[in-house]
């Protein structure tokens, strides 16, 4: 895996809450950041998924009340 080097700047008490918890899960500042960067990714594709799922579940069937007005305005012709 080809992995690239980046600078980020971060408060330094927010520094020191990461190492700390990267000490305590016996992990690295890398190796931290790496998984909550993938946790937040993924929160993302799932509330979007989520989104998606609600808009579908409102949507009407196929034609929904299209074919119901095409048949109210031949019957008004």
């Amino acid at each position: 895996m080809v992995m690239a080097k980046v600078m980020i700047s971060i408060p330094d008490e927010l520094l020191g809450r990461l190492d700390e918890h990267a000490r305590r899960r016996g992990t690295t500042r890398s190796g931290l950041l790496r998984e909550l960067a993938e946790r937040e990714l993924l929160i993302d594709i799932a509330a979007r998924r989520d989104g998606i799922e609600q808009l579908l579940s409102t949507a009407a069937p196929h034609g929904g009340d299209n074919v119901r007005h095409v048949r109210e305005q031949r019957r008004a012709r």
